[in-house]
């Protein structure tokens, strides 16, 4: 057993299906399959249970799981300890980054940040991610984590990952049996959907003027549970990055694909000029572009 497939088990666990762990994880999914199954084999068990829909953890993988979170925490916390008895880094450091953003655990690595640099001192703020750019612009955020690929001009950037559209809606709505949406379908439904200034919602604006449609969004939130919970009493439909349809609070909601020619959601991380940004921002980008597992990026662009 190693520190990967413990990434592997983990992540898997947590995700249920074997494509998005993979992508989570930055292996192919065959990689990933592979793995599992090779670490199955040294241990003589099955850990999951796969089906076409779904992947459980067996009675066995429930058993690991413990142990796997518990070497990777072990691991991350002697890595952060050299790196802290190394580098002693002082200062502020500004973030920033919108709600529910899937593919990167926010709370997570601003733990870890802290961990390996408690001499800095982090100030967080969250909002939708083109406000965040603005601030980026104006000098008041050192780094934003924002859910769109717009305006960002000549700040440095680098992509996470994307995640595909799907329409969320209650069990009782005309959409909820459908293989698939069409655009058309789209125009007779009325809509929840995030404030403008949401990543998700310009996105979501732009797809449906390409196709015709003229969508009715009845409810405006700023909040990911508010919305889940308007869609879940029947108020109106949503169109949500994947990851958001798999939350707890939208168990009883039907997920039903968009069109194939539907825009992908695209999560990135931003930062100021280098000529301007704070010392400490460097080492918050080493641990997205260079750490384990869901935390990482490709190089940037």
């Amino acid at each position: 057993m190693d520190l990967r497939q413990m990434q592997y088990v983990v992540t898997l666990a947590e995700e249920r299906q074997f494509t998005r762990a993979a992508a989570l994880t930055g292996v192919s999914q065959s990689g990933l399959s592979a793995a599992i199954r090779g670490l199955e084999d040294e241990l003589g068990t099955a850990l999951f249970e796969r089906t076409s829909r779904r992947v459980e953890p067996t009675d066995a993988g429930r058993a690991l799981l413990p142990f796997a979170r518990s070497m990777l925490q072990q691991a991350a916390a002697a890595r952060d300890a050299v790196v802290q008895a190394g580098r002693e880094l002082s200062g502020t450091l500004r973030v920033g980054a919108e709600q529910c953003l899937g593919l990167v655990d926010v709370a997570g690595l601003l733990e870890r940040f802290h961990r390996r640099y408690p001499q800095v001192e982090v100030h967080f703020d969250q909002a939708g991610s083109h406000d965040l750019l603005d601030r980026v612009r104006a000098g008041d955020l050192d780094v934003a984590l924002v859910a769109t690929t717009e305006h960002l001009g000549a700040l440095p950037h680098t992509v996470l990952g994307t995640e595909p559209l799907v329409l969320l809606c209650p069990a009782e709505h005309p959409l909820a049996a459908r293989p698939r949406a069409t655009w058309a379908d789209l125009a007779d439904a009325g809509f929840i959907d995030f404030a403008p200034s949401w990543g998700v919602r310009p996105l979501n604006d732009a797809a449906c003027a390409a196709h015709g449609v003229r969508r009715r969004v009845r409810f405006t939130v700023n909040d990911v549970h508010t919305l889940l919970d308007l869609v879940d009493r029947g108020l109106g439909a949503a169109l949500v990055p994947r990851h958001v349809a798999a939350k707890p609070q939208a168990a009883r909601l039907r997920v039903v694909p968009l069109p194939d020619d539907a825009p992908q959601w695209v999560v990135c991380v931003v930062s100021a000029p280098r000529e301007r940004g704070a010392s400490a921002a460097p080492r918050l980008l080493e641990l997205l572009v260079g750490g384990p597992g869901p935390h990482a990026l490709p190089a940037p662009v």
